[in-house]
């Protein structure tokens, strides 16, 4: 038995596939979601998400949003997300030495630039995580799908 996951931000759908489990990085703690769970509305934070399909995993990093599940369905609807395949390693480690030399550079700045600084650095280290996860442990999805033309 599995359960459908689908994975969208605003501008994308990320992922959409039946799979044997979903791990989400709630606020309280990570949650693994089954088959046939209760229904239920989570906020998540910034995190992985991680799905279980026939004995592999497939990683995805979430910059937080919110999680709908229901007895056959989990909707993450993330703020930002990427596959673990589509992250550019270049780039996140580019991002996350700009938000240091920023916060290093800025610290009298006002509460709210700072924290949006803080919000990229985060970003910029999860993506570095997941993408060395997945690059530890083999896993490597050949075709990722483009989702786009299913959610119109």
């Amino acid at each position: 038995m599995t359960i459908r996951c689908e994975i969208v931000t605003q501008e994308r759908m990320v992922y959409s596939e039946d799979v044997d489990i979903v791990n989400l990085p709630g606020i309280e703690g990570r949650m693994g979601i089954l088959p046939n769970h209760s229904s239920l509305l989570t906020v998540l934070d910034f995190g992985e998400v991680i799905v279980r399909r026939g004995g592999e995993e497939e990683y995805f990093a979430i910059g937080g949003g919110f999680a709908e599940v229901q007895p056959d369905k989990v909707i993450v609807l993330a703020d930002s997300a990427e596959h673990a395949e589509e992250i550019d390693e270049e780039r996140a480690a580019e991002a996350r030495q700009l938000a240091i030399t920023q916060m290093d550079e800025k610290s009298d700045v006002d509460e709210d630039a700072y924290a949006l600084i803080e919000q990229s650095l985060r970003w910029a280290n999860l993506r570095l995580d997941i993408s060395k996860r997945r690059q530890r442990s083999g896993t490597r999805r050949r075709n990722i799908p483009d989702y786009s033309s299913d959610s119109e």
